[in-house]
């Protein structure tokens, strides 16, 4: 290492403690064992600077979330516009150098992490969109798609279930553009890993198809460049480079548990820059010259991204129409509108929510040339094969059918790395109670705010003889409680249509919860369930109850009005596929749909009902199910636990009683 890279490495380790310190609060563990490795990588990578979302970048994942002070301070030193003010503000309000990296807050952030082997996992869904696109764009001479994908984890990372998934997803795929430096410290939280952490990872990945390289020396940047350089030259396999570092690295905790998330005191930090040979105490004290020196590297940065718009410029030349969809892909805004598209709303027969997803998935695939997805090895049931469109394979990066297989946390997180990627409209399927697998990364997605499309089917006891196992009673409520999630559960088929145009509209996930059972097409259904609750039904005159629902509950409601109506008592039926979009309304729309003196309402939903109390008050009633379901024909689960019209009536009177 020569002096100059020396002092550019210590800058980034000394000013990642100073902003930890003066938070009193992070970790410096990992900025101080890892900083070697980062800046060799980051000063080969293909990025610049100036342009932070240049399609054609290089990725870069901090999958060990915690070591945000280290990526802060790489982004600080390579010019993406974190200054110094901004390290001083480390974890601290209206800061944007929050405790764990937050994607679309921190310019050059690729995605949000914290919790551990997610950025791994979202990294193998950035290779694959890039090989997918590779696949579409790429034309002999005209490499237009052509970057790699790297992660920085950690043993955390390691631990976790979710990265086993991804890597055996990668290495299926052989995705030869995805490189994973794997920070080997040996230490977590509470001590040395050797407690509970003895395996070979290198023979673990190499079982899983990667190619394993390995660095004696955190230190040695030369042998972690050659390490890449080697990971590079394998195409045909992604590739884990092993780098053995010291936590802590000369430190006063140098290799012990606290330094993972103890900010060093004022004292110890000083007794770190001296033991680097870093003369300058002061905190946040850098010399001139390291700047100058990041100065040099940013002009090859530039240059880059100028290579490529001549070379994306003559592609658009020689191929003007793959350019023109390359744009396309890309554009914000859609070059359709379903909203206004009949033959996207068109049904004429009643069957299950899950099917009509099916072909609304298709009728979606042939207007969009970049949705991409597939399930967690149930797309037969889960109905989400895009037909003719090819399956996704190392043979085939051109196919739009994912085949996850049994791994729905990876699957999902995968997703977040595919929408990340950009240029391409991500979704993934799985029966609902299933959700409770990926749930870490739907959450993540929210708060990201990525458009991803989870499909979720069997949405309830309507599952049948496949037991409580199966029936996800306590999913709705849990969906609904993430944030920034859109939770939307159509009550016929064209409900589902208003569900993927939602979808297409929304700012962050849609999870639409679909049924297994056949549904009848009910009259005024449709566009209207854009505004999530709307009124079906309505009676003549004044209502003296209110009954509402969600998906296959819907057509009870209405079964219960007719009923009633013919007793003498006036129903307006509501149906309330998304909680969220009807929140979302105006004041006065929502109470033009539940009156707020109309107090006699009844709730309807084959889930908890948890979700209901808002809507139906104190004088309300809630037809819903606490309590586990139980193995039977469908039809005899919904007579047993009371999802009858009878039931729904009897419902009603009691709230009329008491209104």
């Amino acid at each position: 290492m020569t002096s100059k890279e020396q002092q550019a490495v210590t800058a980034i380790r000394t000013l990642a403690i100073d902003a930890v310190t003066k938070a009193n609060s992070g970790h410096p563990g990992v900025a101080l064992g890892a900083a070697p490795t980062a800046y060799a990588l980051w000063r080969q990578m293909k990025h610049n600077p100036a342009n932070a979302k240049w399609n054609a970048r290089d990725r870069f994942v901090l999958s060990c979330g915690h070591a945000s002070a280290l990526e802060y301070s790489l982004l600080h030193f390579f010019g993406f516009g974190v200054t110094i003010e901004d390290m001083k503000q480390f974890r601290q309000w209206g800061g944007i150098t929050p405790g764990h990296p937050e994607h679309g807050l921190t310019p050059g952030v690729e995605m949000t992490t914290g919790p551990l082997g997610q950025g791994f996992a979202s990294a193998v869904g950035m290779a694959m969109a890039e090989a997918h696109m590779a696949a579409r764009f790429n034309k002999d001479g005209f490499p237009v798609v052509d970057n790699y994908t790297y992660v920085l984890m950690g043993d955390g990372c390691m631990m976790e279930g979710v990265s086993s998934e991804a890597a055996s997803v990668a290495g299926s795929f052989g995705l030869g553009k995805l490189i994973a430096l794997y920070d080997s410290n040996n230490i977590t939280i509470e001590g040395c890993t050797d407690m509970t952490f003895c395996e070979d990872v290198g023979a673990r990945f190499a079982a899983y198809g990667w190619q394993v390289l390995r660095v004696g020396d955190g230190e040695d940047i030369e042998a972690v460049e050659s390490a890449l350089a080697q990971a590079k030259a394998e195409t045909g396999k992604p590739s884990l480079i092993i780098v053995r570092t010291e936590i802590g690295y000369k430190s006063p905790v140098a290799g012990m548990a606290k330094a993972h998330g103890e900010a060093l005191s004022a004292e110890d930090v000083l007794k770190t820059k001296a033991a680097l040979g870093w003369p300058y105490t002061e905190p946040f004290e850098i010399p001139s010259e390291v700047y100058a020196h990041f100065e040099e590297l940013k002009k090859g940065f530039a240059e880059k991204e100028k290579e490529w718009n001549a070379l994306f410029a003559a592609y658009e030349k020689a191929y003007p129409e793959d350019a023109r969809a390359y744009r396309l892909w890309h554009a914000e805004k859609l070059p359709f509108d379903l909203e206004n598209d009949a033959d996207f709303w068109k049904f004429e027969k009643k069957m299950a929510t899950r099917s009509a997803s099916g072909e609304l998935l298709n009728r979606l695939a042939a207007r969009m040339e970049n949705f991409i997805g597939g399930s967690a090895d149930l797309a037969p049931s889960v109905k989400s094969t895009l037909k003719d469109k090819g399956q996704f394979g190392i043979d085939n990066y051109a196919g739009r059918n994912i085949p996850f297989g049994v791994r729905e946390f990876a699957m999902a997180a995968i997703s977040n790395g595919i929408s990340l990627y950009g240029g391409l409209y991500a979704y993934c399927a799985t029966f609902f109670t299933f959700m409770d697998y990926l749930k870490p990364a739907l959450r993540l997605c929210a708060l990201m705010g990525l458009p991803v499309l989870y499909i979720f089917t069997h949405d309830s006891i309507g599952v049948g003889e496949d037991g409580p196992t199966h029936q996800p009673v306590e999913h709705l409520v849990s969906a609904r409680a993430i944030p920034n999630n859109i939770v939307f559960r159509p009550a016929d088929a064209r409900e589902t249509a208003a569900g993927y145009v939602t979808w297409l509209n929304a700012k962050g996930p849609t999870c639409l919860v679909l049924s297994r059972q056949d549904l009848p097409l009910l009259e005024n259904s449709g566009p209207a369930a854009l505004k999530g609750g709307y009124v079906l039904r309505d009676a003549k005159g004044k209502p003296d109850v209110i009954l509402m629902g969600s998906g296959s509950e819907v057509e009870l409601c209405v079964k219960a009005a007719d009923i009633l109506e013919a007793e003498g008592v006036k129903a307006r039926v509501v149906s309330m596929p998304s909680f969220e979009l009807f929140q979302a309304q105006d004041e006065a729309y929502r109470k033009s749909v539940l009156p707020a003196q109309i107090t006699a309402r009844v709730a309807v939903e084959a889930g908890s009902s948890y979700s209901w109390h808002k809507y139906v008050g104190l004088e309300g009633r809630i037809v819903g199910i606490d309590h586990f379901g139980a193995s039977a024909p469908a039809k005899v689960l919904f007579e047993k636990f009371g999802f009858t019209a009878e039931n729904v009536v009897a419902a009603a009177k009691s709230a009329l009683k008491r209104s």
